[in-house]
């Protein structure tokens, strides 16, 4: 990043850059470029405040302050717990900040605030961008943008009217091995790529079973009515929701398909120019809950795009992984199966590009059948710019289908893509 004479990081570039947040390379596609804050001068630091202050905000509050260098001047989250856990493990970056429970007092009170970083439960991400970016504050946000496609088309819209700067947190967006897998499968080094493998193992949220029952009593220093915010409400259970462990119920995230595949879809639907899934199945065991399956497999069938052939992404979770077939030369290559990956086979080799896209493989097949197994050259890249909609509709309607199980085919609808049947899916996907 470029500094100053002093040796500061430049306002301009940090905008320019959006807010490179956390300890990982950041950068989903290009951000959308507005003009600074009121309160910005070109190379003063920026006023930052950090809303949501579970794990994943715990890296950016140190970034922020010891690697940017730039003003943590508030902190908010509606749990005294974890207020008091960021101040211990980031001393240094809470010293100065002002510490709220409810982020619109803080917008409304931090005059000199320039941006926000967004790391709630993901059923509160759109809610608070919505009032930040009116606010005219620039916004980093972590994924999934939103809870539903409805939410994440009408920030989307904000963002395009509103004169700030906004980012979401895809940071393999950023590696060389992920430019360096677009430019070969673009120039068609691959041949046609027919069907794309992605697999997450299971994971410890709660999974296949419904809502329990009963309450226990709320901790001190919980706002429990506001950390449910916009959901259906319930009572407290302890160990079930908070925290940590909403993102496996569908009324706060969206299981793994919600918290990873903004990640692994991320190279498919770049490279191959993916839309809309015309056909979704879904199958598994312990469908139908109000939690995320235990096990399940996701298909997206996609049509023919131009000279692109029709291709299906398919999702294992829960442990399950490709067929042997395909995942032999992962265990040449790695020694075994990786717990995740995301395979793309091609008629004359496969890329292996690990669920962030960033330890890219390529499998060409030389003569004879010969397999050769080359690691994607790394190199510098720019950043380039990507619209997010078709990965956010394929892995919140693939979220949805999970709550259900069969088929279900996509129609335009008076100009709007939206899905045949099914009340439940149609009330997620197009509710305003």
């Amino acid at each position: 990043m470029s500094e100053d004479r002093s040796g500061q990081l430049t306002r301009r570039h940090f905008l320019g850059t959006t807010l490179a947040a956390a300890t990982a390379p950041l950068a989903d596609p290009e951000p959308q470029r507005g003009a600074a804050s009121p309160n910005a001068t070109r190379a003063a630091r920026l006023n930052v405040a950090c809303i949501g202050l579970g794990t994943q905000m715990q890296g950016h509050l140190k970034e922020i302050t010891t690697n940017l260098r730039q003003n943590l001047i508030a902190v908010c989250d509606v749990d005294d717990i974890r207020i008091s856990a960021s101040a211990k493990a980031n001393p240094i970056a809470m010293a100065k900040a002002k510490v709220y429970k409810d982020y619109r007092q803080l917008l409304a009170s931090e005059k000199s605030l320039d941006a926000v970083i967004i790391a709630t439960p993901d059923h509160w991400h759109a809610p608070i961008c919505t009032a930040a970016i009116r606010a005219r504050k620039h916004v980093y946000c972590e994924k999934p943008l939103a809870h539903t496609i409805a939410d994440t088309r009408r920030i989307r819209e904000l963002s395009r009217r509103s004169r700030v700067v906004t980012q979401t947190g895809n940071h393999g967006s950023a590696s060389a091995n992920m430019r360096r897998s677009l430019e070969l499968i673009e120039a068609g080094v691959f041949g046609q790529i027919r069907e794309i493998h992605v697999w997450h193992p299971a994971h410890k949220w709660p999974s296949g079973i419904d809502r329990p029952p009963g309450e226990d009593p709320i901790p001190k220093g919980l706002d429990w009515d506001f950390w449910i915010g916009p959901s259906p409400d319930r009572p407290y259970k302890r160990g079930e929701y908070h925290p940590g462990q909403w993102r496996g119920w569908y009324d706060f995230g969206g299981g793994s398909l919600a918290d990873f595949c903004c990640h692994a879809f991320n190279l498919p639907v770049r490279a191959l120019k993916l839309d809309y899934p015309r056909v979704v199945e879904v199958s598994g065991r312990r469908l139908a809950k109000d939690s995320f399956p235990a096990t399940c497999i996701v298909r997206f069938r996609f049509p023919e795009r131009g000279r692109l052939d029709a291709v299906t992404i398919n999702f294992y979770s829960g442990g399950w992984t490709p067929p042997a077939e395909l995942t032999d030369d992962l265990k040449l290559t790695f020694g075994a199966v990786p717990t995740s990956g995301c395979l793309m086979v091609g008629e004359k080799g496969v890329v292996s590009a690990g669920l962030w896209n960033t330890l890219g493989r390529r499998v060409n097949r030389g003569e004879h059948g010969i397999k050769i197994i080359v690691p994607i050259t790394k190199r510098e890249t720019d950043e380039a710019t990507g619209d997010d909609e078709q990965r956010i509709v394929a892995f919140s309607v693939g979220t949805v289908f999970a709550t259900l199980s069969g088929v279900c085919r996509w129609s335009m609808v008076a100009g709007r893509r939206q899905p045949a049947s099914l009340a439940t899916i149609h009330r997620w996907v197009t509710s305003t």
